[in-house]
């Protein structure tokens, strides 16, 4: 199988203007229940940064003239085909190009990150403690693992990091497949094929003790916009160093036939010192999604766990 990766605002009418502005003659389709269809599969690849590369500056959006030389540059960049460099380059590229679907193309707003709070399109600064945190978690994963729990929760399979709360786009398996009726919307990912359930009936969120690997989603209506409030992560969920704090809020707007506006914002104080969103135009495309099925032939576990053992010899 080809493997394919597959935001509530502060100011969510002023970042969702542009595209919104582009798109206003258009009517999303109704449901039963008369909300917006957002049913489809849609996608989150693009070559957009989550953060804006630095010698861009304060840079928002690229021009028109500059959006194609900006592309063809980060294609290239990003060849794992290609045979440039010393042998341990062409090393670490590992798959050939033939194995990643990240997109060819920026996302249509020519945003040039999709981080759009703080407006320097960058990630805010850690925590003292969660800096202490991150620092631990990256010295257990060097170490020889004594077993599969040392290992991060996407070598064990357990979920993808970039699936969700927040959706954020990866290498490979971008593709997300929304199905709502009146009680429910299920977001289902191709990465490691998880399947998100978010209650839209206005029951509560469970107790504070009940942690989740995703949290605990439920969702509301405001106008043609799905609000997604997520909170109750456990602690062994660290979305860009985040810890059992974490709040998202989401965003989904359908703005075009083939077009679903998402926005994210995320409040975490005791790991991050600001709050940050961002938004990305979700792309509708064909499926079906085929079953990612995470651990059968999950050889890199097992290879990591001998290793570890010849290593102790």
């Amino acid at each position: 199988m080809i493997h394919r990766f597959l935001v509530f605002l502060s100011v969510p009418i002023l970042l969702a203007a542009p595209l919104a502005a582009q798109k206003k003659t258009w009517k999303a389709p109704r449901t039963a229940d008369g909300h917006p269809d957002l049913e489809g599969i849609w996608s989150t690849a693009t070559i957009t940064p989550l953060e804006r590369p630095r010698e861009l500056g304060e840079k928002q959006f690229f021009t028109e003239q500059e959006v194609a030389s900006y592309e063809q540059r980060i294609l290239k960049e990003n060849d794992r085909d290609r045979r440039d460099g010393p042998a341990e380059a062409d090393v670490t590229r590992a798959y050939n190009e033939f194995w990643w679907d990240r997109g060819t193309r920026i996302v249509e707003t020519r945003r040039t990150s999709l981080i759009v709070e703080p407006p320097d399109g960058r990630l805010p600064a850690l925590t003292p403690e969660a800096q202490q945190a991150a620092a631990l978690r990256a010295a257990a994963l060097a170490r020889p693992a004594v077993g599969p729990e040392d290992r991060g929760i996407q070598e064990r399979c357990i979920v993808g990091t970039n699936v969700g709360p927040p959706m954020l786009p990866s290498a490979y398996n971008n593709n997300f497949h929304v199905m709502q009726n009146s009680q429910f919307v299920t977001i289902v990912s191709e990465m490691v094929h998880d399947a998100r359930v978010i209650p839209v009936d206005g029951r509560p969120h469970v107790a504070d003790n009940i942690r989740q690997w995703r949290g605990d989603s439920r969702g509301h209506w405001e106008g043609d916009t799905l609000v997604v409030d997520t909170t109750n992560f456990n602690d062994q969920i660290h979305i860009r160093n985040s810890d059992r704090n974490l709040h998202v809020v989401e965003r989904f707007t359908r703005v075009s036939p083939d077009t679903l506006l998402y926005q994210f914002r995320i409040e975490d104080p005791t790991a991050f010192t600001k709050p940050w969103a961002g938004e990305l135009p979700l792309g509708l495309t064909e499926g079906p999604i085929y079953e990612y099925a995470c651990h059968e032939g999950n050889y890199g576990m097992e290879g990591l766990l001998r290793a570890a053992r010849l290593h102790e010899k």
